[in-house]
């Protein structure tokens, strides 16, 4: 039987919300993206890291993160800061995220997160090939650089998960790191070694976004700028319709809730409670000064949780974590810091004097796994709640999306990707019925 085509609204032009639009439109639906902002990656995807890191897919809430956390309030360069917001809700986020710091968390954790990010390498790499779209992009891998042998046997424990889910990976001591990134060999008396991911991407998230997005338009997607959803229509516990602050409604089988922070409040009229909050991280655009000096391809610092990434005349580098709700503010000791490490690691690289900053909010869970899934509100998916993994995630999460959308089984289990994690115990199998989450 031919499947029946849909009015899809998806809300968020990101880059989880254009790739979703790219798998819905190939599945025949009609599709509408609409975004609030005047165009395509204004926010989240703007300026992150850029790396394509699905062996280093793993969440914040980590063993030993509390205690580091209070430790790092007397750093200088803390990669992770919380200032009070004034929300009930960052309260219980924080507690929420502190429950998932076990050892045990953490391995579930990072169990659901890499075959999904696996996963979206692989769709990205098949989109790629399918539209001939250019990004920036290298297949050169990622290198998390330890500095102290704490780091090295916590990253032995992450080799130990890796190679029980397959991901190629190889630990490498202080005098094997140049043979992957030759510039660090002037700095390789600072490093106790390094884990390498060689299956890692790299690229420029906005880039790909822009193009995906063009190529969409001319296939029949429409994508429309400055549109604010004012609320979701609902009759008989299903979607009809998305209304904007200008009263219009544009009908809808389905939508597709791809809005990263912004989705808790879109939600939440519909009984939704998402369990995702704003994580404010910073970034810098920096013109290269000597290539010869620069990484190849994404350097991980773990001592700082900061990423230095090389485009084609740039270095990208990003990191930081901060809880302070939704100021986007730009704190020039934060920009100080990533400076510091660009110039601690590659001092001939890049000229920071011209570096541009950046600060986003990303979409982030307690347990640091995205929500991927149908709702009990028939008609309405969740694509959100993707952290620092969005461009990691956002091509394989967009697949997994449209399957659930069609009805289909989709090509990887599902579990652990849905709502009901936060809710009741499920069991490990997949759920099909668009009206019913997909199972935790």
């Amino acid at each position: 039987m031919d499947q029946q085509v849909m009015n899809v609204v998806i809300i968020g032009a990101g880059v989880i919300g254009i790739t979703t639009a790219h798998y819905l439109r190939a599945a025949g639906h009609s599709v509408t993206v609409l975004e609030k902002l005047p165009g395509v990656a204004e926010e989240t995807s703007f300026a992150n890291a850029g790396q394509v890191s699905p062996g280093y897919a793993a969440p914040w809430a980590a063993p030993g993160v509390p205690w580091k956390a209070v430790k790092w309030l007397a750093s200088k360069h803390a990669p992770l800061r919380i200032r009070p917001d004034g929300s009930w809700f960052q309260l219980a986020w924080m507690a929420r995220m502190l429950a998932n710091c076990s050892e045990v968390a953490f391995e579930r954790n990072k169990r659901r997160m890499v075959p999904l990010a696996e996963y979206s390498r692989d769709c990205l790499r098949d989109l790629r090939a399918e539209l001939g779209l250019h990004y920036e992009e290298r297949t050169l891998g990622t290198l998390q650089l330890l500095r102290t042998d704490k780091q090295m046997h916590a990253a032995e424990r992450d080799a130990a998960i890796l190679s029980h889910l397959g991901v190629p990976h190889q630990l490498l001591d202080t005098d094997e790191l140049a043979a992957i990134e030759p510039a660090l060999e002037r700095v390789a008396h600072k490093l106790v070694g390094g884990l390498h991911l060689p299956n890692d991407e790299t690229g420029d998230c906005k880039l790909f976004t822009e193009r995906l997005a063009a190529q969409l338009i001319k296939r029949g997607v429409t994508v429309r700028y400055g549109m604010q959803v004012e609320h979701i229509i609902t009759r008989q516990n299903q979607v009809r319709a998305v209304v904007l602050n200008d009263g219009e409604a544009i009908n809808a089988d389905a939508i597709v809730l791809a809005a990263g922070c912004a989705s808790r409040a879109i939600a939440a009229p519909l009984g939704l409670s998402l369990p995702v909050y704003p994580v404010k991280g910073y970034s810098l655009t920096i013109p290269l000064a000597d290539p010869d000096a620069a990484p190849r391809s994404t350097v991980l610092d773990e001592t700082y949780k900061i990423a230095l990434t090389r485009f084609d005349n740039r270095l990208r580098v990003g990191g930081m974590a901060e809880l302070t709700g939704y100021d986007k503010r730009i704190d020039p000791a934060r920009i100080a810091t990533l400076k510091m490490v660009t110039t601690d690691l590659f001092p001939d690289a890049a000229d920071t004097a011209k570096a541009q900053a950046w600060t986003g909010l990303r979409p982030m869970t307690p347990d640091g796994t995205p929500l991927v899934c149908a709702t009990d509100v028939q008609g309405l998916f969740l694509n959100t709640g993707h952290g620092t993994l969005g461009w990691t995630m956002a091509c394989g999460s967009a697949k997994v999306m449209a399957d659930l959308v069609n009805d289909r089984v989709p090509e990887i289990e599902p579990y652990g990707l849905s709502l009901a994690r936060y809710e009741r115990e499920e069991p490990m199998s997949v759920s099909t019925g668009a009206a019913q989450p997909a199972h935790a």
